[in-house]
């Protein structure tokens, strides 16, 4: 009996696909370590995307070395250690003395680390160079819409010691990319490397300032969107909460500073936690009520509209603010207390590391991932 070939079968289709590696990220302060804790966007932005139960593959690669247990099992490889970086700071309160080093890297996400499936977005959101010019065209070529963090793309590490330096995106490699991504997102500390009046030509820009909020580039125009009041404990992931949070408005049918507004709320979440923050699930759960009736708000506007993604601020922007606003002082969160009667070695500090603890504390007030970040060379 002959049988006739047969085609492939289509590939799968997917909520979202979310590509990073998880870390560790040990603190150190005047040469002494105080702190050692989970890293990595892919960890914050699983607790945004998870806590609003939007669904996404999550692809991360980590060492046989990695402590701790998460939703979402990376890939753990057999040859190298999980991706660490030391956070370096000092007591005098110049900015100069802090440093941030990679001291040691997971492999790099391969293309065939992907899932073979089609998705409605994408994030590409390295933090240790593990996603590589072919990875980001593959996700390109998989996902609908993707979400990049420019520090994904410009991050270079000294071969000799591990400094963390950014390049212009022109010189990374990942510059003729730019056409194709949907929106691409920089702190303010990153935006000079980019050239926002150029990028803006293909896609639009989000650059997060801090507690100052954010400001939206696109080709025919830009917004600030405000921030929220936040009690500052450790601003460590709180652009990837940002990133997170503004990628789930845009799922569930926000126009653009509206969801930019649930990530400036997400990022102020973040700061009042130290370390990978734990969200309580009624205030979760008033933020989806929330975005829910904002959506239903906006749904005559939006049938009078072609544009997939609306940009301008509607008839309800400002209430829209105001009721995030109050879900915060409804269900505050918990800010956890300092302890700085930690380990001072690190072999002491794996010690007193719980695995089954998804949430593993810094005791730190300073951000390993918002640090200004030297140049290679001149700014572009």
């Amino acid at each position: 009996m002959v049988r006739k070939n047969q085609a492939p079968a289509a590939p799968t289709r997917r909520r979202g696909l979310v590509v990073g590696n998880y870390c560790h990220d040990v603190i150190i302060r005047d040469d002494v370590v105080v702190a050692e804790t989970l890293g990595g966007a892919s960890s914050f932005i699983s607790a945004v995307l998870d806590g609003l139960e939007i669904p996404a593959d999550y692809v991360s690669k980590v060492g046989r070395d990695f402590l701790y247990a998460v939703n979402h099992p990376p890939i753990t490889s057999s040859t190298s250690p999980t991706t660490r970086f030391h956070a370096h700071f000092s007591s005098e309160p110049r900015r100069e003395d802090r440093a941030l080093k990679r001291v040691s890297s997971c492999d790099p996400i391969s293309p065939s680390d992907l899932p073979n499936a089609r998705f409605d977005f994408g994030m590409a959101v390295g933090v240790g160079g593990e996603i590589i010019p072919q990875t980001l065209e593959k996700m390109l070529d998989v996902c609908d819409v993707l979400f990049v963090d420019l520090q994904a793309l410009i991050r270079v590490f000294d071969p000799d010691d591990g400094n963390v330096q950014l390049v212009g995106l022109k010189e990374s490699g990942f510059f003729h990319l730019l056409p194709r991504i949907g929106f691409l997102k920089a702190s303010s500390d990153e935006a000079p490397f980019l050239d926002v009046e150029e990028a803006r030509k293909w896609c639009c820009v989000v650059v997060t300032n801090g507690k100052e909020g954010c400001r939206l580039y696109w080709k025919d125009g830009e917004v600030d969107v405000a921030p929220f009041l936040a009690d500052q404990v450790d601003p460590t992931g709180a652009g990837d909460s940002f990133l997170g949070g503004f990628v789930a408005g845009l799922v569930h049918g926000l126009a653009v500073p509206d969801a930019a507004l649930l990530g400036n709320f997400f990022g102020s979440l973040t700061v009042g936690h130290i370390g990978l923050p734990k969200f309580d699930s009624r205030l979760l759960q008033r933020i989806k009520d929330e975005v829910q009736r904002r959506k239903v708000q906006c749904i005559g506007l939006h049938e009078r509209c072609n544009e997939d993604f609306k940009f301008t601020k509607s008839l309800g922007h400002e209430q829209f603010l105001a009721s995030l606003g109050a879900s915060k002082l409804t269900f505050p969160c918990p800010i956890q207390e300092y302890r700085w009667d930690l380990p001072s070695s690190p072999d002491e500090l794996e010690q007193g590391i719980d695995p089954q603890c998804p949430s593993h504390q810094k005791y730190l007030l300073d951000s390993v991932y918002e640090e200004q970040i030297n140049s290679v060379g001149t700014k572009p």
